[in-house]
């Protein structure tokens, strides 16, 4: 396929997010690395806000790229609690450090066990070809 990186240790949704367990009952979200390569240079993110409850599939944010704008859609139901703020800053992170530094929020999802039924990695770079 490519050399784009997907680690194994995530789980993904078919709109190219990962989530992988925090801190607690937390879980962190981002984008892949297929995700940020399609969209090019990262210039601007936009993030929900800490306290938000957001549903499965909800539109809760925006990554603008030098090629174009695309939601950012919730993988799984619960409430946000914490954002990147470094993004604000620096989106670039997005591009350089997708699974790390340019993570984009973390929520406590209402159902914990609705991780588990988000794409594995091998399901996730199937759907990629």
């Amino acid at each position: 396929m490519s050399d784009l990186e997907y680690p194994s240790d995530l789980r993904y949704t078919a709109e190219h997010e990962w989530v992988r367990a925090a801190e607690g009952d937390t879980v962190r979200i981002g984008i892949t690395s297929f995700a940020q390569d399609a969209l090019g240079d990262v210039v601007y993110v936009s993030l929900p806000g800490v306290g938000d409850t957001v549903a499965v599939g909800d539109a809760c944010g925006e990554v603008e790229s030098t090629k174009s704008v695309s939601d950012l859609y919730a993988p799984l139901a619960g409430e946000v609690t914490a954002v990147n703020e470094a993004l604000d800053a620096s989106p670039e992170l997005v591009n350089s450090d997708p699974y790390g530094e340019g993570w984009m929020y973390e929520m406590r999802p209402s159902d914990a066990a609705a991780v588990d039924g988000l794409l594995d990695v091998e399901a996730y770079q199937q759907q990629l070809s």
